[in-house]
Formats: structure tokens, sequence, C-alpha cells
């Protein structure tokens, strides 16, 4: 074992999210500007707007949940793009893109490439590995026996978080449903994803979340989000595709003859103690990561 060092590191997480506030000078400004009478008599008409769960929205993020879910293997590309705050104030965008497949209860594989380290994970029902290419170096741990709590131990373990976690877990749903406070349907789209797409809005655990789902085939094709206490309030966006479910998954896919190969490290959570000024995460929802430094 190599000594002083973590894989977490040379994982990139692909939902980061800023702690930082919007520019001084220009919320100075702000606050030195007296708001007109117009803005004064609009702020006071402005009717509370109280959260709704509409049925039909329901209807499409069930029926998407439980597509998935019966699905025994799967195959799809996760692209995700998400802002992080610059030091001159507007944001920059950083990209993963994963290759994901999987094959229930028990075996899953993600190929991460982005702007920064890429990344490899396999599981295989009794063993977790995470190689980092690049750097030529592995974690191995046991790992429990289904993907659902393969993936809450990599989180615990060594803060490993995907932002499609929802979707490969035995119950999507449920991942929404905890915490649901509101949910809308919005309309159609024939743009995203190459095909007709159910557009819905929904909130909970503290984020806010636009998802287009296939109208047909019902499998998600893209979902934005955004927390809702952060200052900033940057956007995070995930497009789904190359969708394939109940394939032939050959067995050898859930391992790696150059991770085996690499130099061992420890499995563990890439930052001990708390970072100062680190938000707690929301009940039941893993924290928010940290976004790569910016400029």
């Amino acid at each position: 074992m190599v000594r002083g060092k973590s894989l977490g590191w040379a994982l990139l997480l692909a939902l980061g999210v800023c702690l930082g506030v919007a520019d001084a000078q220009a919320q100075d400004a702000q606050k030195a500007r007296p708001p007109s009478k117009s803005a004064k008599q609009g702020k006071a008409a402005a009717p509370a707007v109280k959260p709704v769960i509409e049925p039909k929205a329901i209807e499409i993020l069930k029926a998407a949940s439980d597509r998935l879910a019966a699905a025994k293997s799967m195959a799809f590309t996760a692209v995700v793009s998400y802002e992080s705050s610059s030091r001159y104030g507007p944001p920059l965008i950083y990209t993963t893109k994963s290759d994901v497949i999987l094959q229930r209860p028990d075996k899953l594989r993600v190929i991460t490439l982005g702007d920064g380290p890429a990344s490899e994970l396999y599981y295989n029902g009794k063993t977790m590995i995470a190689f980092s290419p690049a750097e030529n170096l592995v974690a191995v741990a046991e790992a429990p026996p289904t993907i659902d709590a393969a993936l809450k131990f990599a989180y615990q373990s060594a803060a490993i978080y995907y932002p499609f976690t929802d979707l490969i877990e035995s119950d999507p749903y449920k991942g929404i449903a905890d915490g649901l406070e509101l949910a809308f349907y919005i309309g159609q789209s024939k743009v995203v994803g190459g095909t007709t797409t159910d557009m819905v809005a929904y909130a909970t655990g503290g984020v806010f979340v636009q998802a287009w789902i296939g109208a047909e085939d019902k499998l998600p094709r893209m979902v934005r989000a955004v927390y809702r206490d952060d200052p900033a309030q940057l956007r995070h966006q995930m497009e789904l595709s190359n969708w394939q479910l109940d394939v032939a998954v050959p067995t050898e896919l859930f391992a790696s003859e150059k991770a085996a190969a690499a130099t061992p490290i420890s499995f563990v959570h890439p930052n001990a103690k708390p970072t100062p000024g680190a938000m707690p995460p929301a009940k039941g929802k893993p924290a928010k990561p940290q976004p790569p430094k910016t400029q």
C-alpha cells in the first residue's frame, strides 16, 4: 500500500457544487440602489405560489422508474455538465462522460472520462475496484452483495458518487419520492434525445429537477438540476443516450487486467476531516461534492 495517498483525489466527482457567493461589488451596488416604486408594487402584488404534485407528472416518473427497475441488465452513456464559480464571477463549466454497464443484482462497471482525472470502477458482487489509469493507481475493497449496497458503500467509504445513481438502483422512484415537495408536467419536446419526450419538473431533497423522459420508451434522456440551498444557483445537466436494456453482458467486463497490475492505494474517503465551510448533505442525500479548483 502507498502511504499518504487516497483514491478520492483521482476521482472526478461529477456533480460538483460551488460554496462561493456572487461578486461582492455587484452585491453592494445592488444594495445601494433604491428600489423603484413599480418594483415595490410588483413585489407586494406577487402572489404566493403553492407547491403542487400533479398526478400526470407522477405517472411519467413512475413509468420511467418501472422500466429501469424491470431491466435485468442495461448499458447507457451519461454526459454530465456542471457549473463551478470562477474567481472572476461568471461560472465555468466542466464535463464528464461515463459509459455504464450493469447486470442485476451484483455487477457494475463505470468508465469515466472528463475535464479532470479519468476513472474506472468495477464491481462483481464481492469486490469493488476503483482504478485511475493515468496515475496507474488502484484501490480494492470487499463490497456488499448488491448494486444498491455497493453504491452506498462506495460513497461512504471513498466519496465515489455518480449523478445517475438513482437510475441504476433497484427502485429508482424511491430516490424521488423520499422528500418529494412538488411535481408538475411541462409539456413535450421533440428536440432532446432525438425523440419525443415528456418534460416534468419536481423538487425533492432540496434539489429542483427538470427531466426529459421518452414518451414511448419511458427512458430518461436529459436531467437538469439546481440545489436550492446553493447561493449561486449553479446548474447541473446530465444527457443520457445509447440505452440498451436486457442485453447479454459478458462476465469479463466487470474486471480489468490493467487495474489488477496497478499500484495499490487505500480505498478511503479523500477528506478525513470536513472541508471548512462545507455544507452538510440533505437528509438521505449524498453530499454535494467539491468541484475542481477554478480560475
